[in-house]
């Protein structure tokens, strides 16, 4: 059966969800020697860089949905998965749903101590670790009954496997977590209808995007938008090679180089790090798509991008391949569950400014005034509410935070935008980042972008503000491409990229290193940190 009919067969599945994609495609009469996944690193004697097919996936996935279900994990019991490669934890995601269950997927990259609160908070029955995360862990008092060894789940028998659990659209099927843009992150529910319901109302009743049939996912696979990302591949029945690594810019490009993806998804850290490459002189070529969800990316990591690659163009002599590739960009979150806004670029397009485009069809979205609850005029900044099936339904053992962030029907995001006249849509800040200078506002997401847009040998930068004396100063680091001047004055360029009441307030343009820079988990630089630091180092001085 070819990937139409799939799709429509799927389509028209009232039960299918984010949690029994896999189940569902052999129930609809998926081939099974179609594709399934392709991962960067061995697993269970399968060579690194070899596809699974779709048959194969099965196997091992049901290999492990038998192992863990002969230590007793069924349906609503949360197990925590805290490993480094993507196969180990997307394989593990697909068994545990498999059962019923619901995976916790931990980021590899959360310090031990960060990791070990986060599992007990959730108060989960099992946990599954690599080598690697059970010296992080050791000595910690989990409170699981279950602590598996990541190879050692695959040896399940695979015919011992129960039928899969068949899931309500309310049924929670993963907990996800936040950045953290503090110290804990903030565990996120998703439930089988919600984490896939833009694939469902709009992407499998449409044909597949140019640029969907060969995916690279630089996404992290312990991420709400690795497991959409996953279920996508599958269902449009794209070739899908998941990386375990996506803060390494190198070795995105040489994967890509390696295994000629027509498309590319990632965050926007993954951009800032390919963008430090020379792109110009790489491999190219297959890339049409490249695409962007979570935080939206920055223009000149978008031009770099958009610069390289090829797509099909309709010419008068037909359809012909040229230069160039296309980036969709938008502005999403793990409460999000989708990107609500999209935006395409390439290299004709001009509309930038932290433009994150118009909605999606399923979004209903509104910038509205937090103290009155009411929508803010067009070309005001008010706080984004949104409604839309994607939203998560909360957060795990949590129910003050669930509530807190909603307002009048919507959910609170936490980001500060405007809407112009045309009805685009225009990202400014986070709200808890935004600094009130006395009637008017400094707002440093914009601020930086404007930086790096009038700054081109500067590739990333953090604006810090506080008060000193009673009175708001405003340092700015400055991360620098290596080809770059360390010693050259950049002081006219990033003041003339500040509001005349920001400029004001301007003190130091200060360039920091690499190492100097604190990322998170997903490889976002962590701002909040990078303030906090320099505050307390200027305050010793």
């Amino acid at each position: 059966m070819n990937g139409t009919n799939i799709r429509a067969r799927l389509a028209a599945d009232p039960e299918l969800g984010a949690g029994n994609v896999l189940p569902k495609l052999f129930e609809h009469g998926a081939d099974p020697e179609g594709p399934g996944a392709t991962f960067d690193v061995p697993v269970d004697g399968h060579p690194a860089w070899q596809e699974l097919t779709l048959g194969r996936l099965r196997e091992r996935v049901a290999a492990r949905a038998a192992w863990w279900h002969a230590r007793g994990i069924g349906p609503r019991d949360p197990v925590a998965v805290h490993v480094s490669a993507s196969a180990d934890c997307l394989l593990n995601f697909l068994a545990l749903t498999w059962l019923g269950a619901i995976p916790a997927l931990v980021n590899p990259h959360i310090p031990g101590d960060i990791a070990a609160e986060y599992i007990r908070r959730l108060r989960g029955v099992g946990l599954v670790t690599d080598q690697e995360h059970r010296e992080r862990l050791a000595g910690q008092d989990l409170g699981i009954a279950v602590h598996a060894d990541a190879a050692e789940a695959g040896t399940g028998d695979p015919a011992q496997a129960p039928a899969a659990y068949r899931h309500h659209p309310d049924d929670p099927i993963a907990i996800t977590h936040s950045s953290g843009t503090t110290r804990m992150p903030a565990a996120v529910v998703h439930s089988n209808g919600s984490l896939f319901a833009a694939t469902r109302l709009f992407r499998l009743s449409a044909p597949r995007a140019r640029g969907a049939e060969r995916i690279l996912s630089a996404l992290p696979a312990a991420h709400a938008a690795g497991i959409s990302a996953l279920n996508m591949a599958l269902c449009f029945r794209s070739d899908l090679l998941f990386l375990s690594t996506q803060n390494d810019g190198d070795a995105v490009v040489r994967a890509i180089e390696r295994w000629k993806p027509t498309g590319v998804f990632g965050f926007a850290a993954t951009w800032t790090q390919l963008a430090r490459q020379d792109l110009s002189t790489r491999d190219l070529d297959s890339v049409s798509l490249w695409f962007n969800t979570g935080d939206c990316a920055h223009e000149p990591h978008i031009r770099r991008l958009v610069a390289v690659g090829s797509r099909e163009t309709a010419t008068r002599e037909g359809v012909r391949r040229t230069p160039g590739s296309r980036f969709v960009d938008g502005l999403g979150s793990t409460e999000m569950g989708h990107s609500a806004f999209h935006i395409t670029h390439s290299k004709d397009t001009e509309r930038y400014g932290r433009c994150v485009g118009v909605p999606h069809g399923f979004a209903e979205v509104a910038l509205l005034d937090t103290a009155t609850g009411r929508e803010v005029p067009v070309g005001e900044v008010g706080q984004l509410g949104l409604k839309a099936p994607t939203l998560a339904p909360g957060y795990w053992n949590d129910s003050s935070a669930t509530y807190r962030n909603r307002l009048g029907g919507y959910y609170l995001t936490g980001d500060l935008m405007y809407r112009d006249e045309e009805g685009y849509y225009f990202h400014v800040d986070r709200a808890v980042d935004a600094v009130d200078l006395g009637g008017e506002w400094l707002y440093t997401a914009m601020t930086e972008e404007r930086i790096l847009a009038g700054c081109p040998d500067v590739h990333d930068c953090t604006v810090v503000s506080m008060e000193v004396g009673g009175r708001v100063v405003t340092d700015v680091l400055l991360a620098l491409y290596a080809t770059a001047d360390p010693g050259a004055d950049r002081t006219a360029a990033v003041r003339a990229a500040l509001t005349g009441a920001a400029a004001a307030t301007l003190r130091s343009v200060v360039v920091v290193s690499e190492a100097d820079l604190i990322v998170g988990p997903t490889g976002k630089v962590r701002k909040f940190l990078m303030r906090q630091r320099h505050r307390a180092q200027t305050a010793a001085v």
